[in-house]
């Protein structure tokens, strides 16, 4: 009996060796064998990981400071900014009040033993780490691949300065150069095809509904709205695009970040941090 396990990422494989060997399996060089079961671990890493966990440890490192509001972003990079800001606060106790940008915000920040706020009693926020989908050379941003835009918006809005977290894929001249799913925009669901209809006509490119991939019918955001992912060809002047797409009823928020920010951490896949900062 042979079983095959091909890993996403290195934290996944290293919990599931942990466990093989916890149920006294034995470790053979690339193999996992008990008996006659035999058990092949092929490893596929996630080739950005080092650079994401690069890029957090840095923007962290040179911006969190003690007794600070600080806003929690989403994401896969944020998970390692958490991580280091929890280990920063066990060895300095520095005082934090962190508030969410989603759910998993939310449980991140519960789950690192961090104090969890909200914009109801911390609407002044000190600072905000975020990702980002794509980053031109403006540093305009694509957000909301996750599908937290929205609150993430806000967030980024209420804070003093947003500092954005993400591997070299994600640095580009010209918008929509590797991301290709197009700009994210929040909607309410009564509405959807009515904006669809309308930014097919005063934009072009194609508004598609972001089905989901786990249960029947649309992604939901946690805001109880659906997403429409407007793919797009060629350059735009990306404060018109947000006008005329805000400009549309039933919209309620873009994933186009416009002037929010003026700092990017890029890490590379070797473990350096690139820093792209917003030209004046």
């Amino acid at each position: 009996m042979q079983l095959n396990l091909v890993t996403k990422t290195t934290f996944y494989s290293r919990k599931l060796l942990r466990t093989f060997l916890s149920q006294g399996f034995s470790l053979s060089k690339s193999n996992l064998t008990l008996g006659h079961f035999h058990t092949s671990l092929p490893v596929m890493a996630d080739t950005s990981e080092a650079g994401k966990i690069a890029a957090a440890n840095k923007a962290v490192d040179e911006n969190i400071k003690d007794g600070q509001v600080v806003g929690i972003g989403s994401g896969t990079t944020i998970v390692f900014a958490v991580k280091r800001i929890a280990e920063r606060n066990k060895v300095e106790n520095l005082n934090l009040i962190c508030i969410p940008t989603s759910f998993q915000a939310r449980q991140l920040i519960n789950d690192h033993g961090l104090t969890l706020g909200s914009l109801e009693t911390s609407p002044d926020i000190d600072v905000a780490i975020d990702g980002a989908d794509e980053v031109d050379s403006d540093i305009n941003l694509i957000k909301g691949g996750g599908g937290c835009l929205m609150q993430e918006k806000i967030i980024a809005s209420c804070a003093k300065e947003l500092f954005i977290i993400a591997d070299t894929r994600k640095n580009s001249e010209v918008l929509g150069t590797s991301w290709k799913k197009g700009i994210p925009i929040e909607v309410l669901p009564m509405a959807y095809r009515p904006v669809q209809l309308k930014i097919a006509q005063l934009l072009g490119g194609k508004p598609l509904l972001r089905m989901a991939s786990q249960k029947a019918g649309p992604v939901v955001t946690d805001n109880g709205n659906f997403l429409i992912d407007w793919q797009f060809e060629g350059k735009h002047d990306w404060y018109d695009v947000d006008r005329i797409l805000h400009n549309v009823p039933g919209v309620i928020e873009t994933g186009l970040f416009l002037n929010m920010t003026k700092t990017v951490y890029f890490g590379t896949p070797d473990g350096q941090v690139i820093i792209k900062s917003k030209k004046n």
